[in-house]
């Protein structure tokens, strides 16, 4: 009998992240620091507005493209946060989190054999949703001794005829790196020089510290028009679970998003979109104090780390990641995350999952208690002095 499984599905691998998850699920009080999930409640307000939603009879579907008082919800944050104005009518999305937003784009905006150029290392998602499509991705790299920061003029070295759309991630996942206004400048030249779309990946965006600030490339000369902002609720308001995430565009993209969106999930979840219309016109003090309790992980554990033989971490500006250089360790990160996930019950995620040049590092989240964050210390460190003997 012949595979009933076509080529498609068949040549996506299977998340790396996913694949290090249900080897821990195997392991008996292991250490959970491979997720990018924010451990904190969803602050009350958004849970009061969803009840209040759900009692109200507000669990039917709704628009393909999102009801209209989470599209003028979303306006007014991006006009107020990131000075960028679109019609709440016709130039906005709503999709089941940030992960539908950005394959709703890709299918839009490439066709098969078209090439996108992804950051690397990147989001491990961002890869197989550009070959789901039939495109191609094509990795530019965010090197360590450029502060995880693009180089333009690799891009320029990497752009072909078939080249239709440059993706960017600020700040990242996996590196907490952060792109500066002059790099976004720069890549915002060279998408007009070549005519390319750009998809902004923006969903760590209020994640950032010691005064840093995450600009939208959107927001450059002659980008809005060549842009799909993509954000999303999850990581801002501790919201993983109500999926809803969103983007802006221009008419004739989210028309095209809209279209695609109703074929495949119909609408994002009624109830979802109500919590997040609370979430974005209310108090934003929730944010603030889950910011500075990230802050105030990411200095503790980085600097821990360091102090590892082995370990090397840059201190990350945005998101909640550690991303350490454990080349010193083993040629292969993979092996040595199932390495210390095996002799330490610490839970982490291979810098191979993330791209090319992911490999020789790992990924830690912060975004895990303190006293968990301390535990996966004292055991990293034995594990560390166990292995020297």
């Amino acid at each position: 009998m012949r595979s009933m499984i076509c080529d498609r599905a068949s040549k996506i691998p299977y998340s790396g992240i996913r694949r290090i998850f249900e080897r821990a699920s195997t392991i008996t009080n292991a250490i959970h620091l491979e997720a990018g999930e924010p451990d904190m409640l969803t602050p009350a307000y958004i849970r009061e507005a969803a009840k209040t939603a759900m009692d109200a009879g507000a669990t039917h579907y709704t628009s393909s493209a999102g009801t209209i008082e989470l599209r003028k919800a979303i306006a007014n944050k991006l006009k107020r946060e990131n000075n960028l104005d679109y019609d709440s009518s016709s130039e906005i999305i709503v999709a089941a989190g940030a992960n539908t937003a950005l394959s709703l784009a890709f299918l839009t905006l490439v066709d098969s054999g078209s090439e996108v150029l992804v950051p690397d290392p990147g989001w491990a998602n961002y890869e197989p949703g550009v070959s789901l499509t039939g495109a191609v991705p094509v990795g530019y790299s965010l090197l360590e001794q450029n502060d995880f920061r693009p180089n333009v003029e690799e891009l320029e070295k990497l752009v072909t005829k078939r080249t239709k759309v440059l993706l960017v991630n600020s700040p990242s996942n996996p590196t907490g790196g952060v792109f500066s206004s002059e790099d976004l400048r720069r890549m915002a030249d060279f998408a007009v020089k070549h005519d390319l779309a750009v998809v902004s990946d923006e969903v760590y965006e209020k994640i950032v510290y010691d005064g840093t600030e995450a600009q939208s490339i959107a927001s450059f000369p002659s980008m809005k028009e060549r842009t799909v902002v993509v954000n999303a609720l999850s990581k801002t308001y501790a919201m993983t679970g109500w999926r809803l995430g969103y983007a802006a565009t221009t008419n004739n993209i989210a028309s095209a998003m809209t279209k695609l969106h109703s074929c495949i999930a119909s609408c994002a979840s009624s109830v979802s979109q109500a919590a997040a219309v609370a979430a974005l016109n209310g108090p934003q003090t929730d944010v603030q104090k889950m910011v500075s309790e990230f802050k105030m992980r990411r200095d503790y554990f980085v600097e821990a780390l360091n102090q590892i033989s082995g370990f090397h971490c840059r201190k990350p500006r945005g998101a909640f990641y550690a991303f350490a250089n454990v080349s010193e360790l083993s040629e292969s990160s993979e092996a040595l995350v199932l390495e210390i996930l095996d002799k330490a019950g610490v839970v982490s995620v291979p810098g191979s999952a993330f791209g090319a040049h992911g490999e020789g590092y790992i990924r830690f989240s912060y975004a895990a208690s303190m006293d968990n964050l301390k535990e996966a210390v004292r055991r990293l460190e034995k594990w560390r002095q166990d292995r020297s003997r």
